[in-house]
C-alpha cells in the first residue's frame, strides 16, 4: 500500500513532507512485532498511527484497544492493564481479565503512557523484556502475546531526569520511535485543512462553507497554532456557525486566533507536588544569597572607605572625587529604600604612649592615620550638615522570606513585562507554582 493510499484510507490530509515521513515509518514498522513510540504535541493527531499500524500488520484480525493512561486512577489501573484476582481489594468482588490478558493476539495502544505510575512502569517493563504479567492479588505469571504501541506529548528524556519516568522503559519502549511534527511545521497543510473541516460542518449543519481571503490564508498560514490540529478545527467550527458571511476576511479571521503572547497554565499532572516543594525551596535560597552578596558588597565599599589613606584635602567635593568607592556609597544612601543600614565607621584607637622613639617609617604611618581619622571626622560633619542627610530614623531590616519572596516576584514580573513564563524562568521555578504565588500573594500585573 502506498503512502497516498494510506491517507486516503484513513482520512489524513496533507502533503508535508514530515508528514509523509512519519507515514512511511508506520508502514515500514507495521508488518513485525517491533514496540512504538509515537511522539509530537498534544493535537497532532497521534492517535491515527496506531491504528494504521495495528491495520497494516498480521494481527489485523486481531482485537485493537486504545487506552488512555491519564484517565484511569492510579489505584485502579493496574487491575485494568493486568487484572486481579477475586478479593484482591477492596471491592474485588470477582476476578477480572486485564487488557493485556484480552487483548491477547491483538494490538494495546497506550496513550499518555509518561503518566503510568512508577509501579505500574516496572510491571509493564517485565512484560516488555519477557513477555509475562501477573494480575494484582495473584502470584501466578501468565504469558500475553501484544503487540505495544504508545504514545506521549511529553518529552520523555526531561521526566527521566526529573524521576518521573524510567529510563530503561524509555529505551524499551521507543525500539522504532516516530515523531510527529507540530501545524506550524506543515504550513503548507493549513489551508488544505481547512477547507476540509469546512467542508464537513458545512454537510453536518446544512449551510455553504466557509472561504478564506489571501489576506485571511496568510494570516492562517503565520499563525503557530499552539493547540495544532485540534484548535484549527475548533477555529473551522466556530466561524462556520457563527459567521454570517460567507468570505472570511482578515479581520475576521483574526478575532477567532487568541494571543500569542497570553500566558498558558501548565497542566496539573501526577506527582508534581515534590517538584513544587523543591522549586519553592530553590527559590527561598535564591533569595538569602542574594541578600548575603549585597551585604557582602556593603562589608567591601565600608571597608574600602576605612582603609582609603590617601587624603590629602578634607573638602567634601575632593574626598568623593578621590574615593570612588565613598561615591557609591553616597549614590546608595540617595536611592530611595524600604528600611535603611546603619553603618558605623570604626574609629582608630589611640596609641599608648611609648617612652621609646619610634622608627621614622611608623611615625609616618601615625601621621597618616591621624590625618586620615581628621579627615573622616570633617566628612562626617560635613553629611550632617548636607541637606541629603538629614538625620533619619533607622528602621530594622525586615527578615521575612515571605517578604523577599514577594518582591523577587514583583521585580520579575516587572522586568518581563507580565509574561509569567519567562518570569518563572528568571526565577527558577515553574510556572505553575509562580501562577499559584502570584494568587496567594495577591499581587497585580
Amino acid at each position: 500500500m502506498t503512502t497516498q493510499e494510506i491517507k486516503l484510507r484513513f482520512g489524513i490530509i496533507g502533503n508535508s513532507p514530515l508528514l509523509e515521513h512519519a507515514i512511511d515509518i508506520a508502514k515500514q514498522v507495521a508488518p513485525t512485532d517491533i514496540t512504538v513510540l509515537i511522539t509530537g504535541e498534544s493535537g497532532v493527531g497521534k492517535e491515527i498511527f496506531p491504528q494504521i499500524i495495528h491495520q497494516l500488520s498480521a494481527r489485523k484480525h486481531g482485537p485493537f484497544i486504545a487506552v488512555n493512561c491519564g484517565a484511569i486512577p492510579e489505584g485502579t489501573i493496574d487491575s485494568e492493564l493486568f487484572g486481579h484476582e477475586k478479593g484482591s481489594f477492596t471491592g474485588a468482588h470477582e476476578a477480572r481479565k486485564g487488557y493485556f490478558e484480552g487483548v491477547n493476539g491483538g494490538t494495546i495502544f497506550l496513550d499518555e503512557v509518561a503518566e503510568l505510575p512508577h509501579n505500574t512502569q516496572v510491571r509493564l517493563l517485565r512484560v516488555l523484556e519477557t513477555g509475562e504479567f501477573i494480575k494484582v492479588g495473584s502470584s501466578k505469571a501468565q504469558k500475553t502475546n501484544v503487540r505495544l504501541v504508545c504514545a506521549t506529548n511529553v518529552y520523555i528524556p526531561d521526566a527521566i531526569q526529573q524521576g518521573k519516568f524510567r529510563e530503561d522503559l524509555y529505551y524499551r519502549l521507543s525500539t522504532v520511535p516516530i515523531q510527529m511534527p507540530p501545524l506550524r511545521q506543515r504550513s503548507e497543510d493549513i489551508h488544505l485543512l481547512f477547507k476540509k473541516f469546512a467542508s464537513d460542518f458545512a454537510d453536518r449543519y446544512r449551510m455553504p462553507p466557509v472561504e478564506l481571503t489571501p489576506d485571511a490564508v496568510r494570516a492562517m498560514l503565520s499563525y503557530t497554532w499552539p493547540g495544532n490540529i485540534r484548535q484549527l478545527k475548533n477555529v473551522t467550527e466556530q466561524v462556520s456557525i457563527l459567521e454570517k458571511n460567507r468570505v472570511i476576511s482578515l479581520e475576521t479571521i483574526r478575532k477567532y486566533l487568541p494571543d500569542e503572547n497570553i500566558s498558558r497554565l501548565p497542566v496539573i499532572v501526577k506527582g508534581e507536588n515534590k517538584s513544587n516543594d523543591f522549586s519553592e525551596r530553590e527559590l527561598l535560597y535564591k533569595v538569602l544569597f542574594d541578600m548575603k552578596k549585597d551585604i557582602t558588597e556593603m562589608k567591601t565599599i565600608v571597608g574600602a572607605l576605612v582603609r582609603h589613606t590617601g587624603i590629602e584635602n578634607s573638602d567634601f567635593d575632593h574626598l568623593t572625587h578621590r574615593n570612588p568607592d565613598f561615591e557609591k556609597l553616597k549614590l546608595r544612601s540617595e536611592v530611595p529604600m524600604s528600611h535603611s543600614t546603619a553603618l558605623t565607621v570604626p574609629v582608630q584607637p589611640t596609641p599608648p604612649l611609648n617612652p621609646t622613639p619610634l622608627p621614622a617609617s611608623q611615625i609616618a604611618h601615625r601621621d597618616s592615620i591621624s590625618a586620615t581619622s581628621t579627615s573622616i571626622g570633617h566628612v562626617e560633619h560635613k553629611l550632617k550638615e548636607a541637606e541629603p542627610f538629614e538625620e533619619h530614623q533607622e528602621v530594622e531590616e525586615s527578615l521575612s522570606l515571605q517578604v523577599r519572596e514577594e518582591e523577587w516576584i514583583k521585580r520579575a514580573l516587572a522586568k518581563h513585562k507580565g509574561r509569567r513564563k519567562r518570569a518563572a524562568q528568571e526565577l527558577g521555578i515553574s510556572e505553575r507554582t509562580l501562577y499559584r504565588k502570584i494568587k496567594e500573594y495577591n499581587i497585580e500585573e
